[in-house]
């Protein structure tokens, strides 16, 4: 059954938070602080690896209710049962979304048609695992009989975002295995990695649903050509696998049939990294630590299903961003990731979101009247507070904040140092809310030409995600979080988020001015476009 569609704007819970938002938009959180002394405890949930605070954000109890409210209205519950239980809710494409069933334990039934789809996962992980252990362990060898020292993934949008994020965030459980990344069709950076490679001790990982996506395509084919000035067709099997769902394509390529890895219909990409999409991540650190990831975003999995929508962080974090974003009219949330290995988590969610809520028509087809999606940017802390932070502290644009951290250090040594980097968090969020006044500058300060620049405004929002430390199953737990809401965004506004048909149209321009060599004329209104391709055309070598 499809999702049920209701315009969010014409319910009674929608019009109920307009007014009062008329009523309280200029609130000062602090002043809440100050009136309740359990607004910490009110406006936080725990779970067994997650504090989620969200204390610091302008909304008050009632708020949230109202909020909760807009949720049961537009069907979030209902919604919620048939995202896990296999309802073709990605109506535009006519399939199921289960990439919940990647991380579903052994023994489960999830049903498409009469099929238990659970029995395909996990025959699907008994391969990686095999595989993974013998690459690893070095039974499995290249060409020569020497044993893997690379690998490298080739893929591009979710083939590469997750399966690159995950393997740099948990960087610190690497084992021997260099893992590297093309996505981007640029040769001279491909050419320059491969370099540095040895195609005696080098495997490569072609990850593609369709196997005819043009980037993966043209990269694999640039990697497959390199390899045969080592190498011969036959030594293929050994240097090449395949992760898709196209497995004639990639036998076409020179794949062997044995080394293509399943994906499914049911997963899109961009949710993907739990299946063996994410066989470079269980390389790099082992099919032990991919478990860990798998069930930790099991276990957040857990917590969306069963929590009620006042106490489930999915839920919780989702209405914020709609409270921000329709009411507030901000358009843009910053995460701040407080650990450098989580460097490239702002890319990755800016595809998880932006592609997914990035529309505006609605699920009855209808132009939508309303924002929706959100503009997803930010950068690591402390790095950060050097940077664009200035904009936030005292520019003129709301935007509201995740942070997120770690109580302890990998290195148990480290933990004095790794203390100033926490702690930079809170008193971030701490800076951020407070603001300072006039009345707070020194005396020197007070009457001086600084004094106006110096003054913060404050009662700026922030979220703080605090687990207690960096692992395989905090990932998973952190990943599967932002993926739920996500979804409980799109169902609320009323959209389909598991279709992207906004990444073909530039797709099909490029198929058609690079295979005619020349613009087509009579199909671009674009002048200026024209005439800079056309200079391009006669003047490249």
């Amino acid at each position: 059954m499809a999702l049920f569609s209701i315009n969010p704007t014409k319910t009674k819970a929608w019009e109920e938070l307009q007014l009062h938002f008329n009523e309280v938009h200029t609130m000062d959180v602090r002043k809440l602080f100050q009136e309740d002394v359990n607004r910490f405890e009110n406006l936080s949930i725990r779970t067994n690896h997650l504090l989620f605070d969200f204390s610091k954000n302008r909304i008050t109890n009632d708020t949230l209710s109202k909020l909760v409210a807009l949720a049961k209205e537009t069907g979030v519950e209902d919604a919620i049962q048939k995202y896990f239980s296999g309802d073709p809710i990605n109506a535009t494409e006519n399939r199921a979304v289960l990439h919940t069933a990647l991380r579903t334990p052994k023994g489960e039934q999830i049903k498409l048609g009469n099929k238990n789809i659970i029995n395909d996962v996990h025959a699907a992980r008994v391969k990686i695992k095999k595989f993974v252990r013998e690459i690893i362990s070095g039974a499995r060898t290249g060409f020569t009989n020497k044993k893997i020292t690379d690998v490298v993934n080739i893929g591009i949008g979710g083939s590469d975002l997750g399966p690159r994020f995950v393997t740099n965030a948990l960087a610190f459980y690497k084992n021997h295995l260099n893992v590297h990344f093309i996505s981007n069709i640029d040769p001279d950076y491909i050419q320059d990695l491969l370099v540095t490679l040895n195609p005696e001790t080098t495997l490569f990982v072609v990850v593609s649903k369709t196997f005819t996506t043009d980037e993966t395509i043209s990269n694999a084919s640039f990697c497959r050509t390199w390899f045969l000035q080592k190498g011969c067709i036959l030594d293929i099997e050994k240097h090449f696998v395949a992760v898709s769902h196209n497995k004639k394509e990639a036998e076409s390529f020179g794949i062997a049939s044995e080394n293509i890895f399943p994906m499914w219909d049911w997963v899109g990409g961009r949710y993907s990294l739990w299946s063996a999409v994410g066989l470079s991540i269980a390389l790099a650190i082992g099919y032990k630590n991919f478990e860990l990831l798998l069930e930790g975003a099991h276990e957040m999995d857990i917590h969306f299903k069963t929590q009620p929508l006042e106490q489930n962080i999915p839920i919780v974090t989702a209405l914020l961003s709609i409270w921000y974003n329709n009411f507030y009219e901000t358009e843009t949330e910053a995460v701040i990731p407080y650990s450098q290995y989580l460097e490239r988590l702002p890319a990755f969610l800016q595809q998880l979101s932006m592609e997914s809520n990035g529309k505006s028509v609605d699920r009855n087809g209808n132009a939508v009247t309303y924002q929706t999606g959100n503009v997803i940017w930010g950068d690591c802390g402390t790095n950060s507070q050097h940077a664009f932070f200035q904009l936030i502290h005292q520019g003129t644009k709301l935007i509201p904040i995740d942070f997120i951290g770690f109580i302890n250090p990998l290195h148990e040594s480290l933990a004095q140092q790794y203390a100033k980097l926490t702690v930079n968090m809170f008193a971030q969020a701490d800076a951020l809310l407070t603001g300072k006044t006039k009345d707070q500058l020194k005396d020197a300060d007070q009457n001086g030409l600084q004094a106006p620049h110096k003054i913060f405004e404050g009662n700026k929002p922030s979220s703080i995600f605090l687990f207690e430390k960096l692992c395989p199953k905090t990932i998973g737990i952190l990943l599967a979080m932002y993926e739920h809401k996500t979804f409980v965004q799109g169902v609320i506004w009323n959209i389909y988020s598991f279709d992207q048909f906004g990444v073909e149209l530039g797709k099909q321009r490029f198929k058609e001015i690079f295979e005619n060599n020349s613009i087509n004329t009579s199909k671009s209104s674009l002048y200026f476009t024209n005439q800079i391709l056309n200079f391009y055309l006669k003047n490249k070598k």
